[in-house]
């Protein structure tokens, strides 16, 4: 039980005045009659002065002087002197009864109530102050000399990045680091061809498309850009410090990305438009500016991450989600705006670059989903639609 200072200090009184009044009504006794004097009885003589020695009507002159004959004769008219009844002594008020058994009983049990009361009062704050008053942040004992009269230690903490006793250390489940995939440094690399088994796996996949689009979404099949410069590529490659996947590459030097008309959205897959390898560049940059931090503990697993700097990303929906691939395990991800990474666009899972051309081939030809998300043709356009879960 722990309650505040303010009430354990006032039922400390309380139990105090208890124990006071308890202790002077139980000790009290009557006072004792004043003596009668009868009638007949006479005042006790004063006792007369010693032989020879004269009788002084007055005791030494004060200050002032001793009284004249008229002040005696003012005095004399006036009366005799009458002294308050509060200054009496209280002999002229009756004896106060003292208490009966049943309200000593009564006494007894509120001040063994109030004295309960104030020991737990005292032990929770022993309790308190144990538990807590070593605590980092919620020590009261020293004000922070940078925050105005009265406020809370802990905030400034929070602005500072510290305590008010000193810098807190780092929590090894917390801390971060600059990422080094989006600082990889510079280096040159050469125009690398792509293996000819792979390209023609790509554009096999990619004629499927593109003989679909031509027929049923003629609008965003002219939204499909020319092949990229392999320099180009090789270029990106070096400021990314990383070359991209072969099926990738290959993609790329058939259709770079796809643009977008004032009237189309340009093509691309599971609900993203296609971007060509200098917006891919363009979009890295950027988001290794929003996020270029490694963190530690649980979320250190750069795909687990809202981004990280070995993600390549290949398509954009326009609203800050992209869909990437992993240059490491080449397969394809999804990463929101304000969540975290995921590898199951669509809810199912895409091996690499070269699966979701085939996956978007066999959806188009044969009007299927790609997990959630099924492609329409509207007014000549592809648009993606996700699916009522």
């Amino acid at each position: 039980m722990i309650i505040s200072r303010r009430v354990g200090l006032a039922l400390a009184a309380v139990a105090v005045a208890a124990a006071i009044v308890l202790i002077v009504r139980s000790r009290r006794r009557p006072a004792l009659p004043a003596p009668v004097r009868h009638e007949h009885e006479h005042a006790p003589a004063e006792p007369a002065p010693p032989a020879g020695r004269p009788v002084d009507r007055w005791p030494p002159a004060p200050v002032l002087g001793t009284p004249t004959a008229e002040d005696l004769a003012r005095y004399a008219a006036a009366g005799p002197p009458t002294i308050p009844a509060f200054l009496q002594g209280g002999h002229d008020r009756p004896a106060r009864e003292p208490l009966d058994a049943a309200t000593r009983r009564r006494l007894i049990r509120w001040a063994a109530v109030a004295l309960a009361l104030c020991l737990v009062a005292g032990g929770g704050q022993l309790v308190e102050s144990a538990v807590f008053s070593k605590q980092p942040g919620l020590s009261q004992d020293k004000p922070c000399s940078t925050d105005p009269p009265g406020a809370d230690c802990l905030f400034a903490e929070l602005r500072e990045g510290g305590t008010a006793s000193g810098p807190v250390e780092p929590d090894p489940e917390s801390w971060t680091a600059p990422d080094p995939d989006c600082h990889p440094g510079s280096r040159a690399l050469p125009a690398l061809a792509p293996d000819a088994k792979v390209t023609r796996a790509v554009h096999r996949q990619w004629r499927r498309i593109e003989r679909w689009l031509k027929t049923h979404a003629p609008k965003s099949h002219r939204t499909l850009a020319g092949p990229a410069e392999p320099a180009t590529v090789a270029a990106v490659e070096a400021r990314m410090g990383r070359r991209l996947p072969a099926d990738l590459r290959a993609s790329l030097l058939r259709h770079d990305g796809a643009v977008t008309s004032k009237d189309t959205w340009g093509f691309g897959f599971l609900g993203n438009t296609s971007l060509s390898v200098r917006e891919m560049l363009d979009t890295w940059r950027g988001l290794c500016d929003v996020d270029g931090q490694d963190y530690g503990g649980e979320e250190s697993d750069p795909r687990s991450e809202w981004w990280d700097g070995r993600m390549l990303p290949v398509g954009s929906d326009g609203t800050g989600n992209h869909l990437v691939v992993d240059s490491v395990r080449h397969d394809v991800g999804d990463t929101d705006n304000e969540g975290t990474m995921d590898f199951t666009p669509g809810g199912v899972r895409v091996r690499s670059y070269h699966t979701l051309l085939k996956a978007t081939a066999d959806a188009l030809e044969k009007g299927r989903a790609i997990g959630y998300w099924k492609p329409e043709v509207v007014a000549g356009e592809l648009e993606w639609t996700v699916l009522p879960s």
